[in-house]
């Protein structure tokens, strides 16, 4: 992935500590702020590209926006396996050396609105002028294009615009939010994915490209079979609660000190289930025997099933059913999650020194075994890497200096 950058063991760009030798010969330029755009960086810091995160200088009025938010924990966790270089994109000196950075690197990965990136001349033409290999990701609210390209947009807004809301929650309940920034972080992940397509092109063509998304966009998509009910059933999905829309009995079931998930659909595992629980009257009974009876007679089926989980505890009814090869569960709160001996099996989290101390990260959820991830640095202070960054791109002391005097960097 020759990008006129030095690549080989003896005159790398630079000393960063790569999380995993899979991307490591990669250069990124972090120009993201919020969550998405983070996200799409975490991607690749976690198999090891060397991201620099450009950031506003703390000198600069305005400029350490993150203060002492820096050394919590969302910050930590979305910021790992980066480094901080301080850079005044307003100034024109500091979009001068921005584009120093771009000559060398890889990928720029920007989160700005469509107008936002092209008055500061940091836009994927500018850019391709000074690197035709350069692979630019953009996430923004609502695209590239289209009547509402420059306004903001935010996860919850994409969660209402999208038909998500409009499908979670209890029956009647009005919308709901779901619990977490989920159209933030899938079109992180998406974009990630888009550039590394990109990339596994580029080594046929030459050439970068523009690679694109939105927070609306990644959230249709999300939408996945409940959009399809639409698009080709012409089925607009309502509110169904813990429910399953389509897929019967699967839900959420009251026990005797709680609540689990059961999924018994399907004829082979719906017997199982029925078997398990003693309970092969349902087997025969009309309104049960089909999936297609057990869809018209849902509310009937669940209070019947639930008559049986009341009886006993959440833990009986887990091993019973899992022994009997039917998928179900138990409905954890979050420190119940990191407690469960399997999940403290599976290395989803890692242990790493930071500046607020000893602190517990999320890994990611894919496993390399010949060249696994890890988080091999904690989240940058800013600016912290300024000056190795920009010595190894050949600014020399004497340019350091003079563009800090200007609150440059």
């Amino acid at each position: 992935m020759d990008s006129g950058a030095p690549r080989h063991k003896g005159d790398k760009l630079m000393p960063h500590k790569p999380a995993s030798p899979a991307l490591s010969d990669l250069v990124v330029l972090d120009l993201t702020r919020a969550r998405a755009g983070p996200t799409a960086v975490r991607q690749l810091a976690d198999w090891g590209a060397d991201v620099i995160k450009i950031e506003i200088p703390a000198a600069i009025e305005g400029g350490d926006v993150m203060g002492s938010a820096r050394h919590g924990s969302d910050f930590q966790n979305l910021q790992r396996n980066k480094r901080s270089v301080s850079i005044n994109l307003k100034d024109p000196d500091g979009v001068a050396v921005l584009k120093r950075l771009v000559e060398k690197a890889d990928i720029v990965i920007e989160n700005y609105r469509p107008g936002v990136k092209h008055r500061l001349g940091i836009d994927y033409d500018t850019f391709k002028a000074i690197n035709p290999r350069l692979i630019y990701g953009s996430i923004s609210g609502f695209g590239q294009h289209g009547p509402y390209r420059d306004r903001p947009g935010f996860d919850q807004i994409a969660q209402g615009m999208g038909g998500l809301m409009s499908i979670t929650g209890l029956p009647g309940q009005g919308p709901v939010r779901v619990g977490i920034p989920i159209d933030d972080l899938c079109a992180g992940i998406f974009l990630a994915s888009g550039i590394l397509v990109a990339l596994h092109e580029r080594e046929k063509s030459g050439e970068g490209q523009w690679v694109h998304t939105s927070l609306l966009q990644a959230q249709m998509f999300m939408l996945d079979f409940q959009a399809a009910r639409w698009l080709i059933d012409k089925d607009v999905p309502p509110q169904a609660g813990n429910n399953h829309p389509m897929i019967i009995p699967q839900g959420v079931f009251e026990t005797s000190d709680g609540h689990i998930n059961i999924a018994a659909a399907g004829q082979v595992i719906w017997k199982r289930f029925c078997i398990a629980v003693n309970a092969e009257y349902l087997l025969e009974h009309p309104d049960y025997k089909l999936p297609e009876s057990r869809s018209a007679n849902r509310d009937a089926l669940g209070e019947e099933i639930a008559k049986i989980t009341r009886t006993k505890s959440s833990q009986h009814w887990i091993e019973l059913l899992a022994d009997a090869s039917v998928p179900c569960g138990p409905i954890y709160s979050i420190d119940q999650v990191f407690n469960d001996a399997h999940v403290q099996q599976l290395g989803a989290t890692q242990k790493i020194d930071s500046r607020a101390g000893e602190i517990d990260v999320l890994t990611q959820p894919v496993t390399l075994e010949r060249t696994p991830g890890k988080i091999a640095t904690p989240a940058p202070e800013n600016g912290e890497h300024t000056d190795e960054v920009l010595t190894s791109f050949g600014f020399s002391p004497d340019d350091i200096a003079s563009l800090r005097d200007r609150n440059v960097i």
